[in-house]
C-alpha cells in the first residue's frame, strides 16, 4: 500500500475530546496516517491537501460540521470523485454516521478499514457540497443560538430546546421553492417556520435515513406554525415526523429557493451561510462512502 494513500483527519475538541487519546492508535494500527486539526477551517485544508495527494481513503473523526468540511477540502481539490470516505462519529449529533449505521467511535474505525464501500450522492447548496441535509428557517436560527454547554448536556434535544426558544421570536420565511421534482415542476410560494432538505435524512413519514443512491433530495416545507404555549409541542410533532399536517413534502432533484430580497440562513450540515437566493442539486453516486450493516440502500 502506498505510504500516506490512507488518511485519517481527526478534530481533538469534537464532542467531549476524549477520542484524541486513543483514536490515533487505533487509526495508525490500521495503516493510517492520522491528520489533527487545531483550529476552525483546518478540516478544509487538511481534506484538499488529501485530495491533492490523491489519498485513496479518508478516514473522518469528528462530527457532521467536520466531515462537511473535508468534503469541501476534497471537492475544492477535485479528488470527491476518486476517494472512499468513512466517518468515525466523535461529534454531539452525528447525523450522518446514524443514518448510514455507523454506532459509535469503535465501530467507525472498523468500518473505515473493512467496511462496505457504497456509491452514495452528494448534494450541493450554490457551489457547495453537504451529504446530510441543507435547512433554512427556524432549525437554523436555533442552530445558530444553541450554546456548546448546552449542545453537550443534551446532545440533539438542544435544537428543539433552544428551537421552543428561538420560535417565539422567530418572523418565518416568506419564501418561493421552484423545483424539478421526480413528478415534474413543483412551485410552492408563502409564509413558512423552515425548510428542510434532506440528503441523507428525511424529515417526514417515518424520518430517519433517506435513499442517497436515488439521485433526489428529500424537500420538506414546514408552514408557518403558531406561537404561544404549544410551540414547544408543535416543533416536536413537526420535526420529529409524528403529525404532518401542515407540511409539504416532494422529492427533487434541483430546487431554488428565494427570499423575495431578504437574507435567508442556510445551515448546511451544521455550517451557516446567508443567501437571498439559493439553489440546491444533487450529484448523483458521486462519492465512495464506507458504510455500517445498518445501512439501508433503499430505506423504506
Amino acid at each position: 500500500m502506498q505510504i500516506g494513500s490512507r488518511r485519517c483527519i481527526l478534530n481533538p475538541v469534537s464532542g467531549d475530546g476524549e477520542h484524541a487519546d486513543y483514536v490515533p492508535r487505533l487509526m495508525e494500527a490500521r495503516g493510517f496516517e492520522v491528520y489533527e486539526t487545531e483550529a476552525a477551517g483546518d478540516a478544509v485544508e487538511l481534506g484538499s491537501e488529501a485530495g491533492r495527494a490523491e489519498a485513496s481513503e479518508v478516514a473522518v473523526c469528528g462530527g457532521d460540521g467536520t466531515v462537511n468540511e473535508v468534503v469541501r477540502g476534497l471537492d475544492d481539490a477535485g479528488h470527491l470523485d476518486s476517494v472512499t470516505l468513512s466517518v468515525i462519529p466523535a461529534g454531539t449529533a452525528n447525523l450522518l454516521a446514524g443514518n448510514i449505521g455507523v454506532t459509535d467511535i469503535e465501530h467507525g474505525v472498523e468500518i473505515a478499514d473493512v467496511g462496505e464501500a457504497r456509491p452514495v450522492d452528494v448534494g450541493v447548496a450554490g457551489d457547495e457540497p453537504f451529504l446530510v441535509s441543507c435547512i433554512a428557517g427556524l432549525p437554523a436560527d436555533a442552530s445558530v443560538s444553541t450554546p456548546g454547554d448546552l449542545k453537550e448536556r443534551f446532545g440533539t434535544l438542544a435544537f428543539l430546546l433552544t428551537g421552543a426558544q428561538e420560535a417565539l421570536r422567530f418572523d418565518g420565511l416568506d419564501i418561493t421553492i421552484a423545483a424539478v421534482g421526480e413528478d415534474g415542476p413543483f412551485t410552492w410560494s408563502g409564509e413558512a417556520t423552515c425548510l428542510l432538505v434532506g440528503n441523507a435524512r428525511k424529515f417526514v413519514a417515518e424520518g430517519g435515513q433517506a435513499n442517497m443512491e436515488d439521485g433526489l433530495l428529500d424537500v420538506a416545507i414546514v408552514e408557518q406554525m403558531p406561537t404561544g404555549n404549544l410551540v414547544a409541542e408543535a416543533i416536536g410533532q413537526r420535526l420529529l415526523a409524528l403529525d404532518t399536517d401542515g407540511v409539504t413534502h416532494v422529492r427533487a432533484e434541483e430546487i431554488t429557493v428565494a427570499g423575495h430580497g431578504k437574507e435567508l440562513t442556510f445551515s448546511r450540515d451544521g455550517e451557516l451561510s446567508t443567501h437571498e437566493t439559493l439553489s440546491l442539486s444533487v450529484r448523483e453516486t458521486t462519492l465512495t462512502l464506507r458504510v455500517g450493516p445498518g445501512y439501508k440502500p433503499d430505506p423504506a
